[in-house]
């Protein structure tokens, strides 16, 4: 059964992971990229191989996991060395949702599922994708709320906020778009508006 392919995307800190748990929430299957490269890095994979050959051993604890702070702290100084990580990861993560989806069509009933895709843009993956969902949310509170979740400094926070495309860049490419800087009741409204929207796509 063909479905409908819907990314969700946005910037660090503007609601994603709220969002795809509230699509979850109404029966929508959904994936998130993020988990997904995590999972691929872990010991024994072969994306754990390919970064210790990049990076080297200094970024990697006693146990052969990857140490993120370090491996976060070298990738948000270096542009070179940020994509490196990147041409690793990603084929293995696209590889994962593609299965996923191919999955979903086969197994369940589902007329559309969700994948969060935090760098959609970044990697000219949105042809991808039938439609694209975007969260969005002014800068201030783009910042306060990476310092607030993270734990990490003004300048770290900063690094990884300019390591993504503004999201003005993106609005033009995005069907439908989530601003979170409001109440949660506004949020949680227009996550409504955009699942009846999806709905009424598949009724056309």
């Amino acid at each position: 059964m063909e479905i409908l392919r819907i990314a969700l995307t946005g910037g660090i800190a503007t609601g994603k992971s709220h969002v795809l748990k509230r699509f979850h929430s109404y029966g929508i299957p959904t994936i998130d990229a993020d988990r997904i490269a995590r999972d691929v890095v872990q010991v024994d994979y072969p994306a754990n191989a390919s970064i210790r050959r990049r990076f080297g051993e200094s970024i990697f604890q006693k146990d052969g996991q990857i140490d993120r702070k370090k491996l976060a702290a070298r990738i948000f100084d270096s542009t070179p060395d940020r994509k490196a990580l990147e041409d690793i990861i990603h084929p293995y993560v696209r590889k994962n949702i593609d299965k996923w989806f191919d999955q979903i069509a086969l197994n369940e009933h589902a007329r559309f599922a969700i994948a969060a895709i935090p760098l959609l843009f970044e990697t000219h993956r949105q042809a991808d994708f039938d439609l694209v969902v975007l969260t969005t949310c002014q800068p201030d509170n783009q910042l306060n709320r990476l310092l607030k979740r993270d734990g990490i400094d003004e300048i770290e926070a900063k690094k990884r906020i300019n390591a993504q495309l503004p999201s003005r860049q993106k609005e033009g490419g995005a069907d439908f778009i989530i601003c979170t800087d409001g109440s949660y009741v506004e949020t949680e409204q227009q996550i409504t508006d955009v699942f009846k929207a999806l709905i009424a796509t598949l009724e056309k």
